[in-house]
């Protein structure tokens, strides 16, 4: 198994300051738009950006749930794996809000899929866009695209892009691995 360095720390951040950024030209103070984060690996992204957004770019009204999608997974009980449930943290109303789903790796679009079925529990929102760190472009099954991708990649399916965050995992990275 081998890896090659796509992003380091200092791409890592450079890349974030931009999305947050095209997230501002977008949204401008945040009135009407909230942020989640897709659990599990979602959340470290979508609480970075909001620090961002909030420390460096002095936005004060930036809303950030967290949604879990395990349940709602067309994989669920499908595989020998047991999946593992992780909170959802949504403490205000979607209803009639513009949400920015918020995801590390973009592949086939299940997990999209799977957070727009979920965020229904929720309510109705106006418009829901699409913010991932990577989007593997040519794995996807479903016809589902970002509006917001930090590094688009094209790997082939028999390799794993995997994203490291200092707070999870001691460094901010992503990585191609090879099996």
């Amino acid at each position: 198994m081998s890896q090659k360095v796509l992003l380091n720390a200092k791409e890592v951040n450079i890349i974030l300051h931009r999305l947050a950024c095209q997230l501002i030209e977008n949204h401008k103070d945040f009135t009407n738009t909230v942020l989640i984060g897709i659990q599990p690996r979602g959340k470290f992204l979508a609480k970075r950006l909001a620090d961002i957004l909030e420390n460096d770019y002095k936005i004060k009204n930036v809303q950030l749930g967290l949604l879990d999608i395990t349940f709602f997974r067309d994989d669920f009980r499908r595989g020998e794996k047991t999946l593992e449930a992780n909170t959802t943290e949504i403490n205000f109303l979607v209803e009639d809000k513009k949400i920015v789903f918020i995801d590390d790796v973009l592949y086939t679009g299940r997990s999209i899929r799977a957070a727009l079925t979920a965020i229904q529990s929720f309510g109705r929102p106006h418009e829901i866009e699409l913010l991932t760190l990577i989007d593997r472009r040519f794995s996807r099954h479903l016809p589902i695209q970002p509006n917001y991708r930090g590094r688009q990649v094209d790997v082939i399916n028999e390799e794993k892009v995997k994203v490291n965050w200092v707070e999870n995992d001691g460094e901010d990275s992503v990585y191609i691995i090879q099996n």
